[in-house]
């Protein structure tokens, strides 16, 4: 089976968020099970990765955007390197930039990249058995296959759409079908949703089959999905709620490069209480205080905006008996705030921008991971908390609901019901009693640490969808 991956992230390529950690783990998973060759497409971006490794152009053609003519270049990494075969889509003028996303012409960006890669294997008659888009970035590609003359050599080729996060749709004004291939005109309603032009909507309505990145988070888009809980519930025989998984191999204690300590589950507490000690010194924290971090960027779904109420109140009420460390990046507003902060508590650090080696160093390191937020499809970080021994306090919401039980009923975290700082604060407090109950915390670092994530069980659940 030949699976195509098209994408605006993967890592290590490129990462905005968790899309890439999917998007860079699902094909070299998918990979290691028999008769499957799965593949990622995705622009070509000014990032180191692309300058480190080694590409050969396999297409070079011309594509039609309003008046304008563009070249469409297609390079493929020669070494395999991440365990599946990577392919680039240049585009001079548009798909030629240092980051994926915050464009002024984002639009006419990503209707090029699904215009160009549809060009390229039409034009190349490359016919994958699944072309699997992921969010609504890629949303067209389904409509477009089935609608527009110049891509009938892909017709009924299978398509799989991923809704990573229904907050972002891509709506567009009707006006942007002028830098669209042509399509039939009668066919206009697959792309409309309440007046607009809506990527997210198309994919649902024209893919085969599609899928939430949690079964929380499918349950979820019924009631709660920015005006498309109609359409998910009229589509609903073709929906799937599928987890995902964390790559083990990148994720590992006992091999990751980025840490000062390795660890397994043997020498967890002791392992992380090393890397603690090395982190605290470089922040000037007391590594005999409980260490709280929260890792992401700082935007409202993910309850970033309460970071600042969070850190005061837990820091007055506890009396200073803490610390905390953010890394993150976003909200301007947000990181003014987190920045004040820092002026007036020496127990709390904040470390602006994403830097890969320091989330592997803090979720080594920390007691106990912050995750406020207001929606989470399926949330990786908790997972990534979880494999390096830290407790996750997390919102009951999606994906956090499918993966971290509260530790009064036998889980592995502690729950809280409202994105709210009062009730993360209370959260907290909870953490404080039972990180001062030794063996409990030695056990739940432990425990924490034998909950499987991996993709192998994600991936055979994505095949199921496939062949189904």
């Amino acid at each position: 089976m030949k699976i195509f991956n098209l994408s605006m992230e993967c890592y290590p390529v490129a990462k905005v968020g968790g899309l890439a950690d999917v998007v860079g783990a699902l094909p070299k998973y998918l990979n290691k099970i028999e008769g499957v060759e799965a593949s990622v497409i995705m622009p070509w971006y000014n990032k180191p990765f692309v300058h480190e490794h080694s590409f050969e152009t396999v297409f070079d053609g011309w594509i039609h955007q309003s008046r304008h003519m563009y070249q469409v270049q297609v390079m493929k990494e020669r070494s395999k390197t991440l365990g599946f075969d990577l392919y680039l889509v240049k585009i001079p003028g548009l798909l030629d930039r240092n980051d994926p996303y915050g464009y002024w012409d984002g639009d006419q960006q990503f209707l090029a990249f699904q215009h160009g890669v549809l060009h390229w294997l039409s034009a190349m008659e490359i016919r994958p058995d699944i072309i699997h888009c992921h969010d609504s970035h890629t949303g067209l590609v389904p409509f477009m296959i089935e609608n527009c003359p110049d891509f009938s050599f892909l017709k009924d080729v299978k398509t799989i759409g991923t809704i990573h996060n229904g907050e972002y749709q891509g709506q567009m004004k009707w006006e942007m079908t002028g830098y669209m291939p042509w399509f039939h005109g009668e066919n206009w309603g697959l792309l409309d949703w309440d007046g607009f032009i809506n990527p997210l909507a198309a994919m649902i309505k024209c893919c085969h089959a599609f899928n939430a990145v949690s079964e929380g988070y499918l349950n979820e888009l019924f009631h709660h999905f920015r005006g498309l809980e109609s359409l998910v519930s009229q589509e609903s025989g073709k929906a799937y709620g599928i987890l995902n998984g964390i790559d083990t191999e990148v994720w590992d204690p006992a091999t990751d490069s980025f840490l000062d300590f390795n660890f397994g589950k043997n020498d967890a507490a002791e392992g992380k209480l090393k890397n603690k000690t090395v982190l605290c010194e470089e922040y000037g924290f007391n590594p005999d205080l409980p260490l709280f971090s929260f890792i992401g960027r700082f935007a409202g779904e993910k309850g970033a905006d309460l970071l600042p109420e969070i850190v005061w109140k837990s820091i007055q009420q506890t009396y200073g008996a803490l610390n905390i460390m953010v890394l993150g990046s976003g909200d301007k507003n947000i990181e003014y705030q987190l920045s004040e902060l820092t002026r007036s508590y020496s127990n709390f650090a904040l470390d602006l921008g994403y830097k890969e080696y320091l989330s592997h160093k803090i979720y080594a390191s920390s007691d106990f991971l912050l995750m406020p937020s207001r929606v989470e499809p399926c949330g990786l970080n908790q997972m990534y908390a979880m494999r390096y021994g830290t407790v996750p306090i997390v919102r009951y919401t999606g994906g956090l609901r499918d993966t971290v039980t509260d530790v009064s009923s036998g889980g592995s975290g502690i729950n809280f019901g409202t994105a709210s700082a009062d009730d993360t604060v209370h959260a907290m407090h909870r953490a404080l009693h039972m990180y001062h109950e030794e063996g409990l915390m030695k056990n739940l670092i432990q425990s924490n640490m034998n909950y499987d994530f991996s993709w192998e069980q994600s991936a055979e659940k994505y095949m199921e969808m496939y062949r189904n």
